[in-house]
């Protein structure tokens, strides 16, 4: 769960419109990916970024998910980037796509 919904109070809206889709498991990190904005890809910090991400990467590693997502697309990224073995990403409303059949 990015960072900035826990802040502007918005809360898991995610989670709350994947948990409605019959079998699915969801599993919330609320840790900050470490991303923030353009902070991540400038070289200068991009290891910081990493470090900072580094216990959402191992939590994410240890659950072995099908597919990660978030509601913050640069913070899927960013963690995926840290997992050696790579890991499918989607968009959250393309996972909601493919439970309900409307694409592949």
């Amino acid at each position: 769960m990015p960072c900035h919904l826990r802040v502007q109070a918005i809360g898991p809206k995610t989670r709350e419109l994947l948990s409605l889709v019959p079998g699915t498991r969801i599993t919330t990190i609320e840790r900050c990916s470490g991303h923030d904005g353009t902070y991540a890809v400038k070289r200068e910090f991009r290891e910081v970024s990493m470090k900072i991400a580094r216990p959402v990467v191992q939590r994410v590693e240890a659950d072995a998910p099908d597919v990660l997502a978030s509601d913050c697309p640069m913070a899927t990224a960013q963690i995926a980037s840290g997992i050696p073995a790579g890991i499918a990403q989607s968009h959250p409303l393309s996972l909601l796509a493919r439970a309900y059949g409307l694409t592949a």
